[in-house]
């Protein structure tokens, strides 16, 4: 039995493949680069650009910004929430229904054969949660000791994925008030050299441009890839427990018309899918 071939086969019948998809998440980056340039074409209409750059700006808020969100967590919590940020860019999605056939497939071959799980493995390295699910399965574990682990894990990777989430959140509260900050010291700048003309823009320019990079930063780039990160744990949450389901069903020696229903109960209703169509037999594609 080939998964691969069988997955081909299936979404020539109207289904998708299960196989992860990468490439780059436009949403985010159309979304990004779009307030940018709103925000560019704003900054460019009203005179020049260099107006707009300040250093000590930039330090105060970008510092400021990574020295409180640190003294809030840990270095590592702050160091894997930035890699999650990066991710959710480059994020490999899989589409929940294919996942359930796919998890169908496989059940459906092991209740035939279930040396079958063996000859699969190689196959199924490109989805690393679902290799060690299956695995899990031909090696004979119980399926109550296949259940605590697995969703043992998937909790455990949820926890993770929510905890970065809350250290970009917290950096999109701190980003504006740090500009607030800055802008207090501008104001005070400004207001000790009233005799020295000379001093009075530069201190205004720190007023007023922390406000202006605080406000960005926060709300244009870390409270975006925040949520970002909060819907990528959720959709990994999903096909993983779509996994886990299929992997403990398997090992029960479940039917696969029962498994079918298990999925169905934790796909979104707009994603579940009829595998076993009464209609099949007349021609009606799989999961239409």
């Amino acid at each position: 039995m080939s998964l691969t071939r069988d997955s081909a086969e299936a979404s020539r019948r109207g289904g998708r493949s299960a196989r992860p998809r990468g490439g780059v998440d436009m949403a985010t980056l159309v979304g990004l680069a779009a307030a940018a340039v709103v925000i560019f074409v704003a900054m460019a209409s009203g005179g020049s650009l260099r107006a707009f750059v300040d250093p000590p700006s930039l330090i105060i808020v970008l510092g400021g910004t990574l020295a409180v969100t640190t003294a809030s967590f840990s270095l590592s919590d702050v160091a894997i929430a930035w890699r999650d940020a990066g991710a959710v860019l480059i994020h490999r999605t899989s589409d929940p229904r294919g996942v359930a056939r796919q998890v169908l497939l496989l059940a459906e071959a092991a209740r035939r054969a279930p040396e079958t799980l063996r000859n699969v493995l190689p196959e199924l390295k490109h989805e690393s949660f679902l290799h060690r699910s299956v695995t899990l399965v031909a090696e004979g574990l119980p399926p109550d000791d296949i259940e605590r682990m697995l969703i043992g894990e998937v909790e455990a990777s949820g926890a993770g994925k929510v905890k970065s989430a809350g250290v970009l959140r917290r950096a999109s509260e701190v980003a504006p008030a740090m500009g607030l900050i800055g802008t207090l010291v501008g104001l005070v700048q400004m207001l000790g050299s009233l005799n020295d003309p000379s001093s009075i823009g530069p201190a205004m320019a720190l007023a007023l441009l922390t406000t202006f990079y605080g406000a960005v930063l926060g709300n244009v780039a870390l409270a975006p890839l925040a949520a970002k990160v909060e819907r990528t744990a959720e959709e990994d949450a999903l096909v993983k427990t779509l996994y886990t389901i299929g992997a403990v069903s398997i090992a029960r020696q479940e039917n696969p018309r029962r498994l079918e229903m298990l999925l169905n109960a934790v796909l979104p209703p707009g994603k579940r899918i009829q595998y076993f169509d009464r209609d099949s037999d007349r021609g009606s594609p799989r999961g239409a």
